[in-house]
């Protein structure tokens, strides 16, 4: 009842569970508040910037923007910030949970640097903050007014941070650390940027003061680099399940295509919304750039666990606990002819998430996820095709808790 493995998993899921639904109301909030500005009719006289009627469920609704604010400040006024807060911070805790927590699995590939996992925990924090002192120092440069090249000089840092964390850590975790670091300046944004200038400009309209549009302008640079930046950020947190493109050779560059190909899509719906044209060229572009994603895929090799290296901490303990011999005659008997560097089983051409399990090393690695998805429940064999049967996965239920006793508690 207290098997602290199986709580830490429902804790993993419980904050990507949170993650998912405050990402999709603030993703959403911020398409449509984007497509709203850009689809605003400016043709009507009077003092708004621009209007716009809408139907849904039922109703009417009658919307009006200021370019500044209204002469009167309303007694009651929606701030649209919390969901930013809210699907960093689960983002956050979802980091810490699985590739902080998980460091040996997820987080260092020991055959690219010999790091201890806090190390690679270190990193990963310096870039998330590190990475933000940088895009802000841009944005409150001079580049501020050349918006077009600013985001040129960001993709390009973005290319040369993918490579470089590409040198450490798992391909997975280099892909996941570039949407983490996307995400955090862009919730950044709002929380340092955004909604700050938005307060500074209702606090000088309740003084009846006149407001500095300088600060609205500052607003919607930071508010257009979020909207071009959320769909390469989905992708990146999606890429985990997707070992073509985290486990490849080029991997940083699959990640690099990503990012133009949020560009083009949202340049594409942008335009649109705004009733400036029909850019299909885009289409076109995004389909090339997609299409160069999966060549590249296919010329990296496996990249995930292909080299054997000496076994550190819990992976150490796990090959040398009492009826790993066994769990690994198991593990091959029923789960090596998918999940090999080569795969025999008809119709699997690389192995499901790149998960390895023909060496003890591969077995070792991943005994975590073997006591979760064989011993524990009866996930794999996918539906027990090998007809894996209950004393099979008691002994992967013993062999794993017996280390995680040795382990005291952390495995």
């Amino acid at each position: 009842m207290w098997d602290l493995t199986l709580w830490w998993e429902w804790l993993s899921f419980a904050a990507r569970w949170t993650h998912v639904i405050t990402a999709i109301a603030w993703i959403g909030s911020s398409f449509y508040f984007i497509a709203l500005d850009l689809g605003l009719n400016r043709d009507i006289p009077g003092p708004a910037d621009g209007e716009e009627w809408q139907v849904h469920g039922g109703g009417f609704y009658h919307i009006q923007k200021y370019l500044v604010a209204p002469a009167r400040m309303p007694e009651h006024l929606t701030w649209f910030k919390w969901e930013s807060y809210a699907t960093w911070l689960s983002g956050f805790a979802l980091l810490m949970v699985v590739y902080w927590a998980g460091g040996e699995l997820y987080l260092i590939d020991q055959s690219k640097a010999d790091l201890d996992v806090y190390e690679g925990v270190v990193l990963s924090a310096a870039v998330l903050g590190g990475g933000w002192l940088f895009y802000n120092g841009l944005c409150t440069s001079p580049l501020a007014e050349r918006p077009t090249l600013l985001m040129v000089i960001l993709f390009l840092f973005l290319v040369v941070l993918g490579w470089g964390l590409n040198q450490v850590f798992t391909g997975r975790a280099m892909m996941l650390h570039l949407g983490a670091f996307t995400a955090t300046i862009m919730s950044a944004n709002v929380f340092f940027i955004i909604i700050p200038n938005q307060k500074i400009v209702v606090a000088d309209l309740q003084a009846g003061h006149k407001p500095d549009p300088k600060y609205g302008k500052i607003a919607k640079l930071r508010s257009t680099h979020n909207n071009y930046l959320t769909l390469p950020v989905i992708f990146l947190m999606l890429s985990n399940h997707y070992p073509l493109a985290f486990a490849s050779q080029y991997n940083w560059l699959i990640a690099a295509l990503v990012f133009l190909m949020g560009v083009t899509i949202r340049h594409y719906f942008n335009t649109m919304h705004a009733k400036a044209g029909d850019p299909r060229w885009t289409w076109i572009v995004t389909v090339l750039l997609f299409i160069s994603a999966v060549l590249l895929s296919m010329a990296g090799r496996e990249r995930e666990g292909d080299q054997a290296f000496a076994l550190k901490g819990a992976a150490q303990t796990l090959a040398q606990t009492q009826g790993f011999a066994d769990v690994h005659e198991i593990v091959s008997t029923n789960c090596s002819m998918c999940h090999a560097r080569a795969p025999s089983y008809d119709g699997i051409g690389r192995a499901p998430k790149g998960i390895l399990l023909e060496t003890p090393e591969d077995v070792a690695r991943n005994g975590r996820a073997i006591f979760l998805q064989a011993g524990v429940t009866q996930a794999m064999p996918p539906a027990n095709l090998t007809y894996m049967d209950a004393e099979a996965r008691a002994a992967i239920r013993a062999w794993y808790r017996a280390a995680d006793l040795q382990g005291l508690g952390r495995l």
